[in-house]
């Protein structure tokens, strides 16, 4: 039996997490044979809810879930872990602005970065979901001095999933047939994803589809399909959240498919003409563990037009919370 490895996932009595944590001790993520430990942060008002998830958790006795750790307290919840998916945040309300969220947020996820800093594995891949995701990424990154930046990522693997079903279904094939689309910049409605480099059975997909469709169907469904999941359940993406979460942490440990890549906003090293100083969604293939831009692509001006409207917005939300950088 091998030996134990630590999983922390926060907002674990949510919705999102819900549809996590079962898959997670079940051994989607590390295999058959890898034994985890899963320790889960909530706030303290969500503790008894929380314990409920971990009755169900028991209940279906898992030989990979060795242990289960409950706490409100993160230096616990990250102590020694190896793998963490920051998923907790408070969620925006009806009427309340993006930049309320953000402020709202930064702190929580100030807190969580200098816990991660203080105690978690320095090589732990720290994945945020918990939105504005690319900005409580930086703000997490910029408040674990002793951790690489490179142990951090946001996830834009649902809007890439996203992408990769319209597409399949316009072009009537499997999303297996599918390769390298990309979703550039912030993880909101500004997002762009883009088709340009994007193969159907090896055919340029932008040779098998108007372009009409491509921008006026294709991109405004993709940015907005999370407001129509709400619309249509009443409720904001969690299954395909959590099915998105497993699958960006499966990449990012297994690596990415030979000649194809994904989709995950990462610190910025300047690629494509992004200001360091932001996560910020590119195409990556994924080696050996190590997240790596795919370099050199041909950007067309309707195409980097949508890349500076990004970082244009990310500039905006960093500089609203600079105070916590």
């Amino acid at each position: 039996m091998k030996t134990p490895v630590d999983i922390a996932v926060t907002g674990a009595a949510g919705q999102i997490s819900y549809s996590l944590l079962f898959r997670l001790a079940a051994g989607e993520l590390l295999g058959p044979d890898q034994p985890i430990i899963l320790r889960l942060l909530e706030i303290t008002p969500a503790l008894s809810a929380l314990e409920g998830v971990v009755m169900e958790l028991n209940d279906c006795a898992y030989p990979l879930l060795h242990k289960i750790v409950v706490t409100d307290k993160p230096k616990v919840a990250f102590d020694g872990v190896d793998y963490a998916f920051l998923v907790g945040a408070k969620p925006r309300k009806q009427g309340m602005l993006r930049s309320d969220l953000l402020l709202q947020n930064a702190e929580i996820f100030a807190v969580q970065g200098k816990a991660l800093n203080d105690v978690a594995s320095r090589h732990v891949k720290v994945l945020v979901t918990g939105n504005p995701a690319n900005t409580n990424a930086l703000i997490a990154v910029s408040n674990a001095p002793d951790l690489a930046p490179e142990c951090f990522s946001a996830m834009t693997m649902l809007d890439h999933t996203r992408a990769v079903s319209q597409l399949a279904e316009k072009c009537g094939v499997r999303s297996t047939e599918i390769k390298n689309v990309m979703v550039w910049g912030n993880h909101s409605c500004t997002q762009y994803p883009d088709l340009h480099h994007a193969k159907v059975k090896g055919l340029d997909a932008l040779s098998l589809v108007e372009n009409s469709w491509f921008v006026d169907e294709f991109i405004p469904t993709v940015q907005n399909r999370g407001t129509e999941v709400i619309k249509a359940r009443g409720q904001s993406s969690a299954a395909s959240a959590a099915n998105a979460a497993i699958a960006h942490m499966s990449k990012w440990e297994h690596g990415t498919d030979p000649g194809d890549w994904v989709s995950m906003a990462v610190p910025s090293d300047g690629s494509y003409g992004i200001a360091e100083g932001l996560v910020y969604s590119f195409p990556v293939m994924v080696e050996d563990g190590r997240i790596n831009i795919v370099k050199g692509l041909d950007i067309n001006d309707f195409s980097r037009e949508r890349l500076r409207l990004n970082e244009a917005e990310l500039k905006d939300e960093r500089e609203a919370i600079k105070h916590l950088l």
